[in-house]
């Protein structure tokens, strides 16, 4: 069997949680001898390929980028080229560049869609775009939702749910679960910020609700680590000097993925603030409950609420909710007890629901079924 992942970027470089997900796909369907191609986008007018992790990524060139989506007048060729070694081509959504090449590309092979996310904020693209987005879920094989929540909350998906299947995302648990960190690491990090530590781990984008979180830190006797960059990140600098929070809030940047474990293992409490349904799901937060820390998340009507359960492996807050979020982890900095239950009950929900073998399991369950 060999199979075509298509997305708009590749993990590496780009450390998105999609990203991030399709190279664990990939590599895991390589461990079972599935021949896998990559086709993304390029950073630059012209044709790249690289191999990672022996995978084929091909990127195709981008003139620029309209609303986030590629601008790639060569997408559909490279795509109708590429689909002729494949058995199966596998989309990841939202990626308006995508579906457009392959409604134009006259490909015939079987098609998989994972629907991560509905578009949000672009509000005209998703107007113009809408069309052509159900003109294509409707010639897919199979649809993966990524938890059944977003199953129920998506305005699209809502005319397909006979063809949904829910996969969750996955985590690698030998990766992410401590035990071949570096304590000492963590201790350091203890010592030089001090604690309580509140963390967040993600790109600064305009959906995490992380100006609530800032706000949140103003009543509290602890500080927050801010660990990644991203579109708003100046303008949540700026958010905080004029807050005068600069003591409370560290903006430690990018974080090589090696180290960020220790981060996790120095936090008291992981928090997801987010606002808009663009979170879809919060893979942050399986990082975070595999190492046993009890996370806060804002009720969207997402995934975030299927991988964290309230007063089981964490809190669940209203979004937009400085004062809720405030509480919530007021609430766990005095509690040692309970964020020790809360950890525990992550970790076990993580290795029940969300390990990686069975998502890939349940990925080539699909495959097969349609092949």
């Amino acid at each position: 069997m060999r199979v075509l992942q298509v997305y708009k970027d590749y993990y590496p470089p780009v450390k998105g949680g999609i990203e991030k997900h399709i190279n664990l796909l990939a590599n895991a369907l390589k461990y079972r001898g599935v021949g896998v191609d990559v086709l993304v986008s390029n950073d630059a007018p012209r044709l790249g390929i690289d191999y990672i992790d022996d995978i084929r990524i091909i990127k195709a060139p981008q003139i620029s980028r309209l609303a986030s989506a590629p601008l790639n007048f060569t997408f559909p060729w490279l795509l109708r080229k590429l689909a002729k070694e494949a058995d199966i081509i596998h989309f990841h959504l939202p990626n308006p560049t995508a579906v457009m090449a392959y409604l134009f590309s006259g490909v015939r092979k079987p098609v998989v869609a994972t629907y991560h996310s509905d578009i949000v904020r672009q509000k005209t693209l998703k107007k113009l775009y809408a069309p052509f987005s159900r003109r294509f879920l409707g010639k897919t094989d199979a649809i993966i939702a990524t938890s059944p929540c977003y199953v129920l909350a998506s305005e699209e998906l809502v005319h397909y749910r006979r063809k949904c299947h829910v996969v969750p995302l996955g985590i690698n648990l030998s990766q992410n679960n401590g035990s071949g960190g570096c304590p000492q690491q963590s201790h350091g990090i203890r010592s030089r910020y001090g604690g309580p530590i509140v963390l967040f781990v993600g790109k600064f984008r305009y959906y995490k609700g992380l100006k609530y979180l800032i706000d949140a830190m103003e009543q509290l006797d602890a500080l927050l680590l801010l660990v990644g960059s991203g579109p708003v990140e100046r303008e949540l600098q700026d958010y905080v000097n004029a807050r005068r929070l600069q003591k409370k809030i560290v903006f430690v940047g990018e974080v090589p993925d090696q180290d960020i474990g220790a981060y996790y293992d120095a936090s008291d409490v992981v928090v997801l603030p987010s606002v808009y349904k663009s979170e879809a799901f919060g893979t942050v937060l399986l990082e975070a409950m595999c190492r046993a820390k009890p996370v806060i998340s804002t009720e969207l009507g997402t995934g975030t609420s299927f991988v964290n359960i309230h007063n089981q492996t964490g809190i669940v807050v209203p979004p937009a909710n400085a004062g809720a979020l405030s509480r919530a982890i007021q609430r766990l900095l005095e509690n040692s007890d309970l964020c020790a239950r809360l950890g525990r009950a992550g970790r076990e929900r993580v290795g029940q629901y969300f390990d990686h073998h069975k998502m890939v399991e349940g990925v080539m369950a699909i495959y097969a079924a349609i092949l």
